[in-house]
């Protein structure tokens, strides 16, 4: 055996030490032509620190020539893993060196770059096993220590003709990756509550959340403020990739402002050998803490989801597609209420992208995400019109849910840089429409380089989807966090401002009507108030409602748009950069001729003097800790952004919904207010009341760790705010990107 370091520089081989005689080498043939190369990836040693829990999620990537032939699966919170993995490659001559690259998975996110390192094949010796141990750099910072890799190392020449060969082994390369992105079944898990956990304020509570991971798969709860006995009674699913289960670990914390949250305990659940579709309850004492976690864990088998050439797809397939139809018809829509329906959609090519290599090239690949399901193509490489022909199926858990597909670029030495991106709703979806995509930038509010062409067809039972819009809305594993931002502040409180005018418009209109500004108007408002006060019954409280429902689907059928106000969302968000930008001021208007600011401006100057006086609170000497105080206005700001975000929202979904902005939940609205309305009509208020009161007393009883939810809310949840409606509008696309013409590929 041999044993031999080299570093990401390539650093000679004399000096190195052999075991034996030395001729005992073999003399390699003149010209092979081509090698068998066996490798062996052992561990790691001390690799680079990634994560914030002071771990990372180690992977490695081998290259040859600038493709990846080899991916390692992903070792979890381990910075000495151990793969013991091997690999056979086929390789045309021995120039090219093995280039090995490891890095951090972050699910949703960029992964992390941990180091890389060569290994020349021209200097290993043929036909013997080699320890091989590599020094990991970052070529940007080679001062750093990040750690080594040790594999072992088999160079074998071959003779003969290996084109079959090399299709076996690429075959096996792509069962690799679609093994490592595709998930046997559903973990679903019920966080229900804690008991008796361990005081960690000063006050004598805590404000515990719950963090869960399942490999490289993690969920944060909500924060539950000033309790021991906390109650979440929240849902969400993991993937389950091994067939053996695997372990959840779970952890929680004491969230505090302005300084590092208190560890409170932790546990974990084995999930190898709970049995499926069967409902698990947990009763887990937390481990170097106190206190008491209650859980429900659920195993479901895998949905349908997959990944295929365009060649091969189920809903081409006439006997598949009738199946699925079958399985989503109308006569099973109490059959599995959470299986809506399917998605398929196609990743035929992409044009004109941004180059992001010095070389003027990119290396593209694409991420295709509905909710928490995430596949990706493979990457081509040195091109900027790349051709991936790929088809993705995904079940369809929410018919709301948006589709997102990311182009990024490969890079080296780095995280992945984005190229740009689509956002799809399911519902907006022109079934088997091969379509080019503008692509946007990150916060999808602008245009960036390039077209992606898309074909999408979505199969879904309309019962299944209406019911499923009533159950709290799936929440996404990873999400970024929340910042504060000066344009983001004032947009979303002028989007406050825009529903506090409209009301007070409203209300202005209203009493006009008692003034009589207007005598035609002050009449028929005196005639309406009389006919309605003298006939009025409970039952035509829905019955209102549905009018402007029915006058605006009207004006919609005749033309005329009742949607400005998106537009004037999307202007906002094109200019933003512009009006805040160039002196980080924001220009308005002066006080009118009789000394007053405009209404438009009363509420900002109500918003500032709040804010500074929170600032001189915070600053007070008193209170200990500068940075703390800093961190302090940092939340107080995050809060009061994100409180004005969620006030605009539902006042923007309110009025998009009666706007037809998404026809299906406009139309759900009619179904629900139609029913309430007959049965108004029918049955006496008290009796509708009594049940009402009854479900809501004996809910506990009947299932003690039900999760409450609001029906309204959760039908809100699925309507978009302004902001998402132009996020989700489609860019207009130049004629030149046709779906059935291909521009000419350009490798490098």
């Amino acid at each position: 055996m041999l044993a031999l370091s080299l570093s990401s520089v390539g650093r000679s081989l004399t000096g190195i030490n052999i075991a034996g005689s030395s001729n005992a080498e073999t003399a390699p043939p003149a010209n092979p032509g081509m090698y068998q190369l066996d490798i062996t990836l052992k561990r790691g040693h001390n690799l680079a620190i990634r994560d914030r829990g002071g771990t990372s999620d180690p992977y490695v990537k081998f290259k040859i020539a600038g493709k990846e032939v080899f991916r390692s699966r992903t070792i979890n919170k381990n910075l000495n893993p151990v793969w013991d993995e091997r690999v056979s490659l086929l390789v045309d001559g021995l120039r090219e060196p093995l280039y090995v690259k490891v890095f951090d998975y972050d699910f949703g996110l960029q992964d992390d770059f941990m180091g890389s390192a060569y290994l020349y094949l021209e200097s290993l010796e043929h036909q013997r096993t080699l320890d091989v141990t590599l020094d990991l750099e970052d070529p940007q910072y080679p001062e750093h220590n990040l750690g080594t890799l040790e594999l072992a190392v088999t160079l074998s020449p071959k003779e003969g003709d290996f084109r079959e060969a090399q299709q076996h082994s690429s075959m096996r390369l792509s069962d690799v990756h679609r093994k490592a992105q595709l998930w046997r079944g559903i973990v679903s898990i019920s966080l229900i509550e804690a008991h008796d956990l361990q005081p960690m304020d000063a006050n004598g509570f805590s404000d515990p959340y719950v963090k869960f991971r399942l490999g490289h798969q993690k969920y944060k709860s909500k924060t539950i403020p000033k309790t021991l006995n906390p109650q979440w009674r929240e849902q969400f699913d993991f993937h389950l990739y091994e067939e053996q289960g695997g372990f959840i670990d779970i952890t929680v914390w004491d969230k505090d402002a302005g300084k590092k949250d208190d560890f409170m305990g932790r546990c974990s659940i084995d999930l190898s050998p709970l049995s499926k579709e069967h409902t698990h309850k947990f009763d887990l004492p937390l481990e170097e803490g106190e206190g008491m976690l209650v859980l429900l864990v659920t195993l479901t088998g895998a949905a349908a989801v997959s990944i295929s050439d365009l060649s091969v797809n189920i809903l081409d397939d006439t006997h598949e597609r009738h199946q699925i139809r079958q399985r989503y018809s109308v006569l099973r829509s109490f059959h599995n209420l959470k299986d809506v329906g399917v998605v398929q959609v196609k990743v035929i090519r992409s044009e004109g992208l941004m180059a992001a290599d010095v070389t003027g090239k990119s290396d593209p690949f694409c991420v295709v995400e509905l909710s928490n399901d995430r596949l990706q193509t493979h990457t081509v490489y040195k091109n900027l019109n790349p051709e991936w022909n790929k088809v993705f199926t995904f079940n369809v858990k929410d018919i709301h849910s948006v589709l997102e597909v990311t182009v990024y670029d490969e890079d080296r030495d780095r995280s992945a840089d984005f190229l740009g991106k689509v956002a799809i709703p399911l519902l907006n979806i022109q079934n088997g429409e091969r379509k080019a995509y503008a692509l946007k930038s990150k916060e999808l509010t602008g245009p960036t380089k390039g077209v992606i062409f898309l074909e999408i067809e979505v199969v879904f039972n309309a019962v299944k989807a209406g019911l499923m819009t009533l159950i709290p809305k799936e929440q996404k594993y990873i999400e970024d966090e929340p910042r504060v931002s000066k344009q983001l502040l004032l947009q979303n409180f002028n989007r406050v401002r825009r529903c506090i005018l409209f009301l007070i418009n409203a209300g202005c209109y209203i009493n006009s009507c008692f003034e009589w500004d207007s005598t035609q108007r002050s009449i028929c408002s005196f005639l309406v108030f009389v006919l309605v006060v003298w006939n009025f019954e409970l039952y035509m409280i829905p019955l209102v409602l549905l009018l402007p429902l029915a006058w605006n689907y009207i004006l919609i059928s005749s033309g005329k748009d009742t949607r400005q106000d998106v537009q004037a969302m999307e202007d906002l968000l094109e200019n933003e950069d512009e009006d805040y930008d160039k002196d980080d001021k924001v220009p308005r208007p002066g006080p009118s001729e009789d000394g007053r600011l405009p209404e438009s401006h009363i509420l900002e100057d109500m918003l500032a003097s709040w804010h500074f006086e929170w600032i001189r609170v915070m600053l007070d000497p008193e209170r200990k800790g500068f940075i703390n105080k800093l961190y302090a206005i940092q939340d107080v700001c995050i809060s009061v952004q994100n409180a004005l975000d969620e006030v605009a929202s539902y006042g923007e979904r309110i009025k998009n919904t009666f706007n037809w902005t998404v026809p299906f939940l406009s139309w759900l609205a009619i179904v629900a207010l139609c029913v309430a309305t007959v049965l108004i009509y029918y049955i006496p208020l008290r009796y509708i009341v009594l049940a009402w009161g009854v479900n809501k007393f004996s809910k506990k009883l009947r299932d003690p760790y039900t999760i409450d939810n609001n029906e309204l809310l959760d039908f809100l949840s699925r309507v978009p705010s302004d902001v998402q409606v132009v996020q989700y509008r489609e860019l207009k696309v130049d004629p030149s990107h046709s779906p059935n013409k291909r521009k000419k590929n350009n490798p490098g």
